[in-house]
């Protein structure tokens, strides 16, 4: 996938003195030693190696925003803009630095020295780039309220789900199934692997005609409609997402389906019926990242009395390790404000306190990879249109997002899983041995 249309030149001169050495050298605290990539600066000097991925800074303003921003969220915001090019293929070029940020062990996280820090300031003064932080880019979030009030998550899913039907349309295949498919090969289809996916939720929840579902945030529908469609079950789905309950409620007219699937517009803490009339089972796919951390045993208490004694929940849900708790500083900034990932382990033990008994934990990270390339194509080829609707800056920041995320469930920061579960008090119907 390429980041520009831009190749980089086989051979590169240095301008001896430029802006590009000067940075080098103010960097090589930072990145343990010289730089990893061919650093092209906006007085056209370059330094690096000759034959590492180019990065060209094309404006002091790149610079002026890491001084402020140092990391990951400083160097997303000035790619986001165009500040700074990634020049090539710009999954090799992250790769490529990941890989040189674990040679070096960079990834501790510990400050730089005063002598970096002074340093640092000094070249950034030689060079004229001192000053007040560039504002914030317009496609970066901006979320108030209490965190995870009812009002903020409405706020948080618009500015992610809200972007239109039909920008989303052009990335996922036709059932607009936003989550990790199944993938039989890395060969099959995108849309065979998101039906194999909504077929496997189905069976491990032991839906039959007439059962009742509840899909607690059911996005564009993809399984309240193949639910309803392929299994017979009669379904309540509920999102906070308007623009996607137009879109659903306009495929359930089409369909046929109004007395089988219902869409509500409700947060999840609204969504557990009275006593007596639980569901016979509960389904909840990718939406437990947006609940964060302190709400998760809400949530969990959601999912355990919303369902029937003896009935099924399963979730699919993405984990995180490492440093970074949540989502990461880009995906939390840009993408999904106040999404929380942690590790599969620790949601387990939420779901049990929560009291639910966890029956089965499935682990489907290389699938995801799978997926988001799928999407990525998808996203490549549409290119063109998509910028028309959303603008340059949202595509680049949604190429850094497929980009970054497939390589995240690659090399095994994140992960996803599907956690199948029963409420307890009455005789289950789960099969003595796996046969979903």
């Amino acid at each position: 996938m390429s980041a520009s249309t831009t190749d980089r030149p086989s051979t590169a001169p240095t301008a001896a003195g430029g802006v590009a050495a000067q940075l080098a050298e103010a960097l090589r605290p930072f990145v343990g030693g010289d730089l990893p990539v061919r650093l092209r600066a906006w007085d056209g000097s370059e330094a690096g190696p000759a034959d590492a991925p180019l990065v060209e800074i094309r404006t002091p303003d790149a610079v002026r925003r890491l001084l402020w921003r140092p990391g990951e969220l400083g160097a997303a915001q000035a790619y986001v803009t165009g500040e700074i090019e990634v020049h090539g293929d710009l999954d090799a070029a992250l790769t490529h630095a990941f890989a040189v940020a674990k040679e070096r062990d960079l990834s501790g996280g510990g400050r730089p020295s005063a002598a970096a820090m002074k340093q640092a300031l000094r070249t950034a003064k030689d060079l004229g780039v001192l000053g007040l932080p560039p504002a914030h880019p317009a496609s970066q979030a901006r979320i108030r309220g209490r965190l995870h009030s009812k009002l903020r998550d409405i706020r948080s899913i618009s500015h992610h789900y809200d972007l239109s039907n039909e920008f989303y349309s052009l990335i996922l295949e036709p059932s607009m199934a936003y989550s990790s498919g199944y993938h039989s090969s890395p060969e099959q289809p995108l849309e065979e692997a998101q039906a194999a996916k909504l077929s496997l939720v189905c069976r491990k929840l032991g839906l039959e005609p007439g059962m009742r579902l509840l899909d607690v945030g059911c996005g564009w529908g993809s399984l309240s409609l193949h639910a309803a469609e392929h299994f017979g079950a009669t379904v309540v789905g509920v999102t906070i997402a308007a623009e996607q309950k137009k879109f659903i409620d306009a495929r359930i007219a089409e369909r046929g389906l109004q007395d089988r699937v219902e869409i509500r517009l409700q947060d999840y803490r609204d969504a557990v019926p009275p006593a007596g009339q639980e569901y016979d089972a509960v389904s909840s796919i990718e939406m437990g990242e947006h609940v964060g951390q302190s709400n998760y045993p809400t949530y969990a208490g959601v999912l355990h009395d919303a369902v029937k004694p003896g009935g099924r929940v399963l979730i699919q849900q993405m984990s995180r390790t490492g440093r970074w708790p949540g989502g990461g500083p880009f995906i939390e900034s840009f993408i999904a404000p106040d999404m929380y990932m942690r590790p599969v382990g620790e949601t387990v033990a939420f779901l049990e306190r929560g009291g639910l008994e966890v029956r089965d934990v499935h682990a489907m990270r290389e699938h995801y990879v799978h997926t988001v390339a799928g999407w990525l194509e998808r996203f490549e080829a549409n290119i063109d249109r998509l910028t028309e609707l959303v603008g340059e800056e949202v595509v680049r920041v949604w190429r850094l997002y497929l980009v970054g995320g497939a390589m995240a469930f690659r090399d095994g920061r994140m992960g996803v899983d599907q956690i199948l579960m029963v409420r307890p008090g009455a005789a289950h119907t789960l099969p003595w041995v796996r046969d979903f």
